[in-house]
């Protein structure tokens, strides 16, 4: 059975504009799989007055027929109208009707003049009406493109936008009720927050069961599943594939990546750039660094995902095939906690705000030569710095005495001159005897389980 998770906001807001007085247009877009389909049939699943259209990949002529036949069910007084989606459109305007577009993109590989003609009846009809247009997609360039940017024909008439996310940790426990703390953290790690990928989670089976019967099987439902979205979004994706592979595998720096996916240097900036536009790569800098100037970027895959299948499935069907039953302890049992670790570090960064009591102007991670933090709180009252150990043993003051060692190497230039420097602990096994003692002597140190993320 399907779950619908949180979203409460998401769905606050479509209702609020559905309930305006005044016309709304809504875009609600984001990376595939996330449920804005879901999100806006719950939103009008109790109203008589809505339409709701999902395009398909089809002529004109059908796509607007398909529309006028999905029209005309709700509002069947309309069913002699011309059928233009001008006329409609404004003939559902009369009717302050909410009117749903999904997949919106695909409406526009067949008529590119499609947004101009809604920017007409939108000017000249719509926009005195107390209609509601909602246009959802989940091909990002193109709603950016057509729908958002500057020079598209609708910009500055939408009044909501709705870039969906991907769902929460804390959200994770919806789908595995039993799961404790630490495997709810390598659920996230794994499926990230798309609820697609999560409702292929049997909650009466353990995390390894689950990975193997629906990632690591042929017959697995996400088997294939990033390779599908690729080639659904990209031309020629081979060379995307060993980009992203080389991702997965640890490389960060361009040079590393260019090395082992055996790109020419001077190209690999255009595929990162449409693979960053596709929202599946995130290129980060040390928090300290200017957004617009600094050259120490490194990248990283946005889908958790997408990192998991390329480290552990793509390139080695032929092994998970041989081992069957046995491939999640004989290929990912032993290299699951390095590879859940830099995901671990990501979370710890977002629940930093709830955890520390300071304004946070900025949080990331940095580094500096052969120096790095896995934490680094920048505020008006000082630095928050901290290090991310998702290890078996429990975390010693060793680990202290070098994190306040690599603190004293940061420089930020806006920082206060008299800030007071706190550190901040976060472990999966806990911490040694000696360390907490250490801790509850000091006021600047704090210490944090797997737990403390929830």
């Amino acid at each position: 059975m399907e779950q619908f998770v949180n979203r409460d906001t998401e769905l606050e807001q479509l209702t609020g504009c559905y309930d305006s007085d005044k016309a709304e247009f809504i875009v609600v877009y984001g990376r595939r799989r996330l449920g804005k389909s879901e999100l806006v049939r719950q939103s009008i699943a109790d109203r008589d007055d809505a339409v709701y259209y999902q395009a398909v990949e089809s002529t004109a002529d059908n796509q607007l027929e398909q529309f006028v036949n999905t029209v005309t069910s709700t509002f069947p007084q309309l069913d002699r109208l011309r059928q233009d989606w001008e006329t409609l459109l404004e003939a559902l305007g009369d009717e302050d009707a909410i009117v749903v577009i999904d997949e919106f993109p695909f409406l526009i590989e067949e008529d590119d003049s499609l947004p101009s003609r809604i920017q007409r009846v939108w000017d000249t009809h719509l926009q005195e009406t107390s209609m509601t247009l909602v246009l959802v997609g989940s091909a990002i360039s193109v709603m950016e493109e057509k729908v958002l940017a500057g020079g598209s024909p609708l910009y500055g008439r939408r009044t909501a936008t709705i870039d969906l996310e991907p769902l929460s940790l804390a959200d994770m426990t919806a789908f595995v009720p039993e799961y404790d703390a630490e495997e709810v953290l390598k659920t996230w790690a794994i499926y990230g927050g798309t609820p697609f990928y999560l409702q292929t989670i049997d909650p009466s089976q353990s995390l390894a069961a689950n990975i193997q019967q629906s990632i690591l099987s042929e017959q697995g439902l996400l088997y294939s599943e990033p390779e599908f979205l690729l080639r659904t979004e990209l031309h020629q994706p081979n060379t995307y594939f060993s980009i992203l592979r080389a991702i997965a595998h640890g490389r960060r720096t361009p040079n590393e990546i260019a090395g082992m996916a055996g790109v020419e240097s001077q190209s690999l900036s255009t595929y990162l750039q449409k693979l960053r536009q596709l929202r599946l790569v995130e290129r980060h800098i040390p928090v300290t660094a200017s957004p617009t100037s600094s050259k120490r970027g490194r990248y990283r895959l946005a889908s958790p995902l997408f990192r998991f299948w390329f480290r552990f499935v793509y390139g080695k069907q032929d092994q998970l095939s041989l081992l069957s039953d046995e491939a999640f302890e004989t290929v990912v049992a032993p290299e699951l906690a390095d590879y859940v670790s830099p995901l671990f570090e990501q979370l710890c960064q977002q629940a930093l705000p709830d955890l520390v009591n300071r304004q946070f102007l900025n949080i990331g991670q940095w580094w500096f030569k052969e120096h790095e933090l896995d934490i680094l709180g920048l505020s008006d009252e000082g630095l928050v710095a901290g290090e991310c150990k998702f290890t078996s043993s429990p975390v010693s003051e060793g680990v202290l005495a070098d994190l306040e060692r690599t603190t004293e190497q940061v420089q930020w230039s806006d920082g206060p001159a008299d800030g007071e420097t706190q550190y901040v602990l976060f472990s999966r096994s806990g911490y040694t005897t000696d360390l907490k003692n250490r801790a509850e002597s000091r006021g600047d140190v704090y210490l944090f389980t797997v737990s403390d993320l929830f």
